[in-house]
């Protein structure tokens, strides 16, 4: 049984870990993300995802697409066609389905989008060089499927 001193200790150690800093780290860069470059799922991404995919999509490809709840979905596409950025419309092929399409509106919104988008993607790695930018995407892919395998495991351990 640890005491409360030992547990004190343990927590100053690990406020000075280098671990710990790289948590804050990439604490930062979620927020900065969020808040500077659109997030994941809002309007900004969807209005790019439907112009990257040529503008039309049924609302299931979107989803698929975008990656977000179709509840999440029917709520920012519901503010976008509020906001005359796109239609919904009855699927010719499939009743049950809906297309979403860019209006004007929308593709110039996700054309400005989009370049905002790749401008601060280029302006955001310019202090390391190509091979630091490849070094760094490779060790964020083995965190990332570290933390697969760490989140896989904590479902398990909660099903039994």
């Amino acid at each position: 049984m640890t005491t409360e001193d030992e547990m004190n200790r343990e927590l100053e150690e690990a406020s000075k870990s280098v671990e710990r800093r790289i948590l804050r780290r990439l604490g930062y860069f979620g927020h900065f993300l969020h808040v500077h470059a659109g997030g994941r799922g809002g309007k900004q991404f969807v209005l790019v995802r439907l112009l990257h995919c040529g503008g039309q999509l049924t609302q299931r490809e979107l989803q698929e697409s975008v990656g977000i709840s179709s509840a999440a979905l029917s709520e920012v596409l519901a503010k976008l066609e509020g906001e005359g950025l796109v239609v919904r419309t009855r699927s010719e092929q499939d009743k049950r389905q809906l297309d979403i399409a860019l209006t004007e509106a929308g593709r110039e919104l996700a054309c400005e989008v989009a370049r905002k988008k790749i401008d601060f993607e280029r302006e955001a790695f310019e202090p390391l060089d190509q091979a630091r930018r490849l070094e760094l995407a490779d060790d964020l892919d083995r965190l990332m499927e570290h933390w697969k395998l760490i989140e896989q495991k904590e479902r398990e351990a909660g099903n039994e």
